[in-house]
């Protein structure tokens, strides 16, 4: 790293859009901005538009603004998730001003870590709405076109958790969460598999242990893991190398930000 910031308009993404969900903060911040620098013209979703309306830092005003400043170009578009018509604006807004949806990531989240005993109705099915129901109708959405153009790409943000826990672990409070992130990979798998032969590419990535407002928030940074804390602009650099090639050899893959950063040897830029 070392470099600020900077649009490269003939960059890998060049002339592409790329549709991406939970970008007000963290990680989809992370990747909307690492997308811009590649030529990407960006379109971020999120529900917090501008600063303060949300108790944790970041907006997605902060987000294009600081694109644009670069001599990128962003769109940010307000979308509850949980909403169905909220789902078909983002894509239509999107492809009402660039025309077309290149590369969809699905990386929006809310999250409750409680126990199975005192989990709400309310609250589990708000997390399938946002986690699970949220990506497969956005996916259904985008395809359409990218099926007609016989390119796309779609990337689902996973985590650890989707994994199976040891039987003794304790589960803090994370049955819930890991069953909508396992949910995903299966989708995922099912869909590269569909779309294999329309040059559509679909992969899922789970970040590690980022240091975002909602890991610290949730307190999910302990003395036991800190010492596994990766930056940000890690899983950035694995998410871009995941939305660009040959989409019939990188497909279905459920991979980890750090084994795609060793795989293809990358070096993280800084974003910020």
């Amino acid at each position: 790293m070392g470099e600020r910031m900077t649009i490269n308009t003939n960059g890998v993404l060049a002339g592409q859009v790329a549709v991406i969900t939970g970008a007000s903060r963290g990680i989809g911040d992370a990747i909307a901005r690492r997308f811009a620098m590649e030529g990407a013209r960006v379109v971020v979703s999120a529900r917090t538009v501008e600063e303060g309306e949300h108790y944790l830092p970041g907006s997605l005003a902060k987000t294009v603004a600081d694109i644009r400043g670069a001599g990128g170009e962003a769109l940010a578009v307000k979308a509850d998730l949980a909403a169905q018509t909220d789902r078909d604006n983002l894509i239509d807004a999107a492809v009402a001003e660039f025309g077309r949806v290149d590369i969809l990531v699905n990386n929006a989240a809310i999250t409750y870590f409680t126990s199975v005993s005192e989990f709400s109705e309310k609250r589990y099915d708000l997390m399938l709405e946002v986690q699970v129901r949220a990506p497969f109708e956005l996916a259904q959405l985008v395809l359409p076109q990218m099926c007609e153009r016989g390119s796309g790409w779609i990337l689902n943000i996973s985590s650890h958790a989707a994994l199976h826990p040891a039987k003794d672990s304790g589960g803090r409070g994370g049955t819930v969460y890991g069953m909508c992130k396992a949910a995903l990979e299966r989708f995922t798998t099912g869909l590269a598999a569909e779309v294999y032969e329309d040059g559509i590419g679909v992969n899922a990535i789970s970040p590690g242990l980022v240091a975002t407002p909602g890991v610290i928030h949730h307190k999910l940074i302990n003395a036991e893991n800190e010492s596994r804390v990766t930056p940000v602009e890690h899983m950035a650099e694995a998410c871009l190398r995941l939305c660009h090639g040959d989409p019939q050899s990188l497909t279905g893959r459920i991979d980890y930000a750090d084994e795609v950063l060793a795989e293809f040897a990358l070096q993280a830029r800084d974003l910020f």
